[in-house]
């Protein structure tokens, strides 16, 4: 694996997890969720398809939460960069096209 651009990474999986909290796609994505990042980020994504569901222009100010949560989770566990890249990639090719 190159270099990993951490704010990269981490704004690419938040607009996708946004995306999949949005649709059917969330039900797969939020039990690997809770299995690969933990419990919490469960809770955080379930919070996130309510927010959406009450407000359909809540779309970027999820994404922008996702992104600063997700950054903060590489900066403090590094380890698991190749899962939310495994985990992003998996999700994105789950969404409706």
């Amino acid at each position: 694996m190159g270099v990993i651009h951490r704010p990269r990474t981490a704004w690419d999986s938040a607009r996708v997890f946004v995306a999949a909290a949005e649709c059917d796609v969330y039900w797969w994505l939020t039990d690997e969720v809770g299995r690969r990042l933990g419990a919490a980020y469960q809770e955080s994504l379930a919070r996130t398809r309510l927010r959406l569901q009450r407000r359909a222009d809540a779309v970027s100010a999820e994404a922008g939460t996702w992104r600063a949560r997700l950054e903060e989770l590489l900066q403090e566990r590094p380890d698991l960069i190749p899962v939310l890249l495994r985990l992003t990639e998996e999700t994105a090719a789950r969404l409706p096209r």
